[in-house]
């Protein structure tokens, strides 16, 4: 392909184009040189390599007057891969507290992590394994380096880091786990993933931890603390007519006074 360009290059002097039919000539091989296989060939192997990826965005070029589309993949960040549909990334604040508040029963695993840690990236892909091996449970995703302050609010200070919550329980347990002692973890999954039953709403986050979250100024969510009403006491009137009466008590006489005292051997 080069001594073709070559050739053509030397056989029409086009930095001077003095000739204006040789100019034309030029023109009209340079159309046909762009249609040639040779060239297809690169532009769709192009393509291929480019198209790798979930995210894509396309661009438009113009190539020998006719305009094409070259599709340029994004590569995912590695905890946007192998996401499971019982897995998201907390938004925000109102975001967990309305996740947990709406779970019911189920178990939601908070998972604390930064895009930074490379214990947080070692044990993402377990993570996904066991989310794909239990669909009811709920995987919430924190961002660290986007929710400093809530995550401050809520003193998670070591990464990774995980909270087990579950129905009017409220949080069951609390710790800190890498890949070398994930043990830990699905010991902790088995045991509050039996079946029960809760007696109340679900809890989700401690009443420490709301007022943590409505405190700080960083967040925009606000919390009003629980009011501590007296419960009514309830009084029972009992009527005089569903009181038992008394026996009616017999006047004792003088013979049965006499036969007690023989009785008693007196």
């Amino acid at each position: 392909m080069v001594d073709v360009i070559g050739k053509i290059s030397r056989s029409f002097k086009f930095s001077a184009c003095n000739n204006d039919n040789a100019c034309d000539r030029f023109k009209k091989i340079s159309s046909v040189m762009i249609q040639m296989p040779a060239f297809s060939n690169l532009r769709a192997s192009s393509t291929i390599r480019s198209s790798a990826g979930t995210k894509t965005i396309d661009r438009r070029t113009v190539v020998g007057g006719q305009q094409r589309g070259i599709s340029i993949g994004k590569a995912l960040k590695w905890w946007e891969k192998g996401l499971k549909p019982n897995m998201k990334e907390v938004t925000g604040a109102e975001d967990l507290v309305n996740t947990l508040l709406n779970a019911g029963d189920k178990l939601v695993i908070v998972d604390f992590f930064s895009p930074g840690c490379g214990g947080c990236r070692a044990l993402h892909p377990k993570i996904c394994q066991l989310a794909e091996m239990n669909p009811d449970v709920q995987f919430l995703q924190v961002n660290y380096e986007e929710h400093k302050s809530m995550c401050y609010s809520l003193n998670v200070h070591v990464l990774p880091f995980f909270r087990f919550y579950r129905g009017a329980e409220g949080r069951v347990c609390g710790f800190s786990c890498t890949n070398a002692t994930i043990k830990k973890f699905k010991d902790a999954l088995a045991k509050h993933t039996t079946d029960r039953c809760s007696l109340g709403p679900a809890k989700g986050l401690e009443e420490k931890e709301l007022l943590a979250l409505g405190s700080n100024r960083d967040l925009s969510f606000t919390y009003g603390p629980k009011s501590n009403q007296p419960q009514p006491i309830v009084s029972l009137s009992v009527s005089e007519s569903s009181l038992p009466l008394p026996r009616s008590l017999k006047p004792v006489s003088e013979d049965d006074k006499d036969r007690s005292l023989v009785s008693r051997g007196q």
